[in-house]
């Protein structure tokens, strides 16, 4: 019999410096609206709570205020601190990690990535440009924790986890 699976929390990443954007990434307007708020609103539809992962300097940042947080404890070490601060705030929960700056995301593409949670400790898509996962739209299992802590403390995280993603959907 397969154990049921970890209640699915989403995590909003956008704690980003935005530094080749030249603006800030989750501030853009797109459908109307900032990429945060589409992002955000997008993982409440498919998640029992969402947060959005910041860096501490952001707390006071209007376009991120009003939502639930969590506060990267790793700065500088790019989006891999998000997920493991919030695995780290919420070990028995399994992650919807959406980056703010994937607009296109939509409802059908999240609900086509939960329902192939199966026990795998990371599900993502496989990129249609290069066939490597796409691990800032991707569900963490909470038994990925201890690859995203190692993966951590050797700050393999600087660039997108890649590494991390052993299970990968054709898109």
């Amino acid at each position: 019999m397969n154990e049921p699976l970890s209640p699915l929390y989403g995590l909003v990443l956008a704690g980003g410096a935005s530094r080749r954007m030249g603006q800030d990434k989750a501030a853009l307007a797109l459908h109307g609206r900032p990429q945060l708020d589409w992002a955000y609103d997008t993982l409440a539809r498919h998640c029992q709570r969402v947060f959005v992962s910041i860096r501490a300097d952001q707390q006071d940042d209007p376009v991120r205020q009003g939502r639930p947080v969590i506060v990267d404890v790793h700065d500088g070490t790019g989006p891999i601190a998000g997920i493991a601060a919030a695995q780290t705030a919420h070990p028995d929960n399994a992650w919807l990690v959406l980056a703010c700056d994937l607009p296109f995301v939509d409802d059908a593409a999240i609900s086509h990535l939960i329902g192939r949670r199966d026990g795998r400790l990371v599900v993502a898509y496989a990129s249609s440009h290069d066939g490597l996962p796409e691990p800032l739209c991707a569900i963490y299992e909470p038994d990925s924790r201890a690859g995203v802590l190692s993966a951590l403390a050797d700050r393999l995280g600087r660039r997108r986890p890649y590494f991390l993603v052993g299970a990968i959907l054709a898109s």
